[in-house]
């Protein structure tokens, strides 16, 4: 399933693949890819039992997406190991993990959608026309129920932090 004009790239409509996740379901299955001393791998499963807050950016190679992925990880460093931050894009995890060390994350974990796209796709977050994710936010229960949703209207516009961490804190 496809939905058209959902979101605008500079002002240019675009196609997410997917159907839109709604508050109250459960999160979908999903496998992502990250470099910690090699490749290894982050599922749901990975992440019940705390609150998790999950960034989705297009490319950390790009101004909004750094900008987004620094200010979380800085909002986060209050809440320590209670919740479970993870940024989420198509770049490949060495990539990730190099901007991680430049740019002092240390509060988020990244993991990469690069080999198939099937995050994006069962997130209802993959553009079509550019094969990025679009700019969203989801923010899942201990259980990983989605208590918050946000996919941004303008793929180069930032997204609401205060919403996103307040559900993220009421979630703790």
């Amino acid at each position: 399933m496809s939905r058209s004009g959902v979101i605008t790239f500079k002002g240019t409509p675009m196609t997410l693949q997917g159907s839109e996740l709604k508050v109250g379901q459960p999160a979908p299955e999903f496998t992502l890819h990250f470099f910690e001393g090699g490749l290894k791998t982050l599922t749901n499963a990975d992440l019940k039992g705390k609150p998790t807050i999950l960034s989705i950016v297009p490319s950390l190679d790009t101004g909004v997406c750094q900008i987004q992925t620094k200010r979380f990880s800085q909002e986060l460093a209050s809440l320590g190991d209670k919740v479970n931050a993870v940024t989420v894009s198509r770049d490949l995890p060495f990539a990730q993990n190099r901007f991680c060390g430049a740019e002092d994350v240390k509060n988020m974990k990244v993991g990469s959608d690069y080999q198939a796209g099937e995050f994006g796709k069962s997130w209802g977050v993959m553009i079509d026309e550019l094969k990025l994710l679009a700019r969203a936010v989801y923010v899942l229960d201990s259980q990983g129920k989605v208590v918050y949703g946000e996919i941004v209207p303008e793929v180069t516009s930032e997204p609401d932090y205060s919403a996103a961490l307040s559900a993220l804190k009421a979630a703790s």
